[in-house]
C-alpha cells in the first residue's frame, strides 16, 4: 500500500524515526504540506498521516483510492468526517498520548508563576543577587500552594491527572464537568462554573473547545475570579477572548496568566496577551515532549496495523 505523510515535522523533527511505519507499505514523509499541494502529493495513495493539513470535500473527491487517513493528534476537526463516512474511509485519532505531559506542563505554568522563576533566573543573570547584602533575594512575593485551591475546567484524563498532581502538592480541587462524575476520590468537589471561578486560587482549563463554550473565559467570567487569580490554559487557545484576558491582567484583575495555546498560532505579532502584564506563554509544546511524541508514534503505526488486519481502531467516524 501506498502511504503518505503529508505534515510528520512537528510529530517528528528528527528525534524519532519513521522505521515501523515504512515496515507497512511504500511510504512518503514530508515536513509539511500546502493546501494546494495537499492532492498532487496524496495522489493514488491509498493511506495518508495528516495532522493540520486540511482533508475536505475537494481533496476527498480528487483522492479517490484513499481507504484510511490517520489523524495524527487527538483532535480530528481537520477532516470532513461524514464525507470520508459516506465514502467508507476509515479516520482515526491519537487519543490520550499526552496526558502526563500536558498535566506536567499545567504545573510547569503554575510554579513558574507562584515562585516567578524565569523572573529570578534572569534576575540573577543580571547580578541582582551579587549586588544583594543578604544571602537570600527575591524581589516579588512567593506563593506555596498547600491549602490553595485549583479549580479545573474539563475533567477528562488530563483533567483528572491535573488532579492528582494538584492534590500531590496538598491543595484543595474542585473541577467543572459536562457531565456529573461519580465515585470521586475524597477531597474532590464537582461544582458549577461560576462557583469555580470565584473559588479558584488558580484555574486550569483542560476541557475540549465545542461552539457551546467559546471564548467562555471572557470579561465577564474574569470579572468574579479573585484579584490573586492565576489562569492556566493548556486546552485550546479559542476558550478565552484574548483582549478582555489581556485587559485583565494590565488592570490587575486578575494576578497572571500561564498559557500554552493560542487563538491563532502562530500568533500574530500584535497578539494583545504576548505583552500584557503578568502573561507567561509557551508555544503549543505541552504535548511535545519526547516521550509523548514516541507514544503518538506507536498508536498511529498500531492504527494502521489494525486497520491493515481487518480491525480498526480509535476509529472517530
Amino acid at each position: 500500500m501506498k502511504i503518505v505523510v503529508l505534515d510528520g515535522y512537528t510529530l517528528n523533527p528528527g528525534d524519532l524515526n519513521w522505521d515501523d511505519l515504512k515496515n507497512l507499505g511504500d511510504c512518503a514523509i514530508y515536513d509539511r504540506t500546502k493546501a494546494e499541494d495537499t492532492i498532487s502529493r496524496i495522489g493514488d495513495a491509498e493511506i495518508i498521516f495528516t495532522n493540520k493539513v486540511i482533508i475536505d470535500k475537494d481533496v476527498l473527491d480528487a483522492c479517490s483510492k484513499l481507504k484510511y487517513i490517520g489523524v495524527l493528534a487527538t483532535g480530528y476537526n481537520v477532516v470532513d468526517l461524514e464525507l470520508a463516512r459516506q465514502l467508507g474511509i476509515v479516520v482515526t485519532n491519537i487519543p490520550a498520548y499526552s496526558t502526563d505531559s500536558v498535566a506536567q506542563m499545567v504545573f510547569a505554568h503554575i510554579l513558574n508563576i507562584t515562585h516567578r522563576v524565569s523572573f529570578h533566573a534572569e534576575q540573577v543573570s543580571q547580578g541582582e543577587w551579587s549586588k544583594s547584602i543578604d544571602f537570600s533575594y527575591w524581589s516579588t512575593t512567593q506563593m506555596e500552594l498547600a491549602g490553595k485551591t485549583i479549580g479545573i475546567i474539563g475533567f477528562g484524563k488530563i483533567g483528572q491527572r491535573v488532579a492528582e498532581l494538584a492534590k500531590a502538592f496538598g491543595m484543595k480541587i474542585i473541577f467543572q464537568n459536562r457531565s456529573v462524575k461519580k465515585d470521586l476520590p475524597d477531597g474532590y468537589k464537582q461544582v458549577d462554573i461560576d462557583v469555580l471561578l470565584k473559588g479558584a486560587d488558580i484555574v486550569s482549563i483542560n476541557c475540549p473547545l465545542t461552539n457551546e463554550n467559546k471564548e467562555f473565559i471572557n470579561r465577564s467570567s474574569l470579572s468574579i475570579m479573585k484579584p490573586t487569580a492565576i489562569l492556566i490554559n493548556s486546552g485550546r487557545g479559542p476558550l478565552i477572548n484574548e483582549q478582555d484576558l489581556a485587559d485583565a491582567l494590565n488592570s490587575g484583575k486578575i494576578a497572571a496568566a500561564g498559557l500554552d495555546v493560542l487563538s491563532q498560532e502562530p500568533p500574530k505579532p500584535d497578539n494583545p496577551l504576548i505583552t500584557a502584564k503578568n502573561c507567561y506563554i509557551t508555544p503549543h509544546i505541552a504535548w511535545a515532549t519526547l516521550e509523548a511524541r514516541q507514544r503518538l508514534m506507536n498508536i498511529a503505526v498500531s492504527n494502521l496495523k489494525a486497520f491493515m488486519n481487518g480491525k480498526p481502531i480509535n476509529v472517530v467516524n
